[in-house]
């Protein structure tokens, strides 16, 4: 039997971080469905910023909400107005105070989520997946991935019969640990029901400074021939 591990569980704590940064013996229920609500929030309010993830760190009684972005512009809004009512909802349903920081990311195409996001907004407007998924897979490598797996599933075309279909290029190592492979999901809602979309990005690999230092350490200790 084949068991699925996603790609960011299966390496916390090596390459990867969490995406909530607090510990709290006491306050952990709370705290936790206190976040899931700030993200549902973020979710539904920020749909047409391309939100790629969002990291909340509480300090004290202050919670520090990280939104990554495509486009920050459309989330801060004209003077920041966007910005400001949206920190104001989060502090209603939190009950705390919240530090709001919007932040761009460079290259949308690298980043899993948007990249599946993209393909099922790509869906429902009836472009063929076959297309879609070649198209999206060009950009990808083009910037640079060094490899990436798209699969989608559900009545695909307006088949009578549900059916999945993927697209792999390049390399996806998927039982590295040090291999850095960013994953997203996303659903497209169409008129024939709901597909869903897979991605997986793989960027190369990441050495940490401990290991880089040891494997250092290793060749100079090896000796030269003369």
């Amino acid at each position: 039997m084949g068991h699925k591990v996603h790609p960011y569980g299966f390496r916390l704590g090596y390459i990867r971080g969490w995406s909530a940064k607090w510990y709290s013996k006491k306050n952990y229920v709370s705290y936790l469905l206190s976040d899931l609500k700030l993200r549902r929030i973020i979710d539904k309010k920020c749909a047409a910023g391309h939100v790629a993830r969002v990291e909340i760190e509480r300090t004290g009684n202050e919670v520090s909400v990280t939104i990554y972005s495509a486009h920050p512009g459309i989330l801060i809004g004209r003077g920041g107005q966007n910005v400001e009512l949206l920190k104001t909802e989060l502090e209603n349903v939190s009950g705390e105070k919240v530090r709001l920081t919007v932040r761009e990311i460079e290259q949308p195409e690298l980043e899993a989520c948007l990249v599946a996001r993209n393909i099922a907004d790509r869906l429902v407007a009836r472009v063929p997946v076959r297309r879609a998924m070649k198209q999206a897979s060009f950009r990808t490598m083009q910037l640079g991935a060094k490899g990436m797996k798209i699969k989608c599933g559900g009545r695909l075309g307006g088949a009578e019969i549900a059916r999945s279909q993927s697209i792999h290029q390049g390399q996806m190592p998927l039982h590295k640990l040090r291999a850095d492979i960013d994953y997203g999901f996303a659903e497209a809602r169409t008129l024939m029901g709901c597909i869903g979309v897979k991605v997986w990005i793989y960027k190369g690999d990441i050495i940490s400074e401990v290991r880089r230092e040891s494997v250092t350490t290793e060749e100079s200790e090896v000796p030269q021939n003369t």
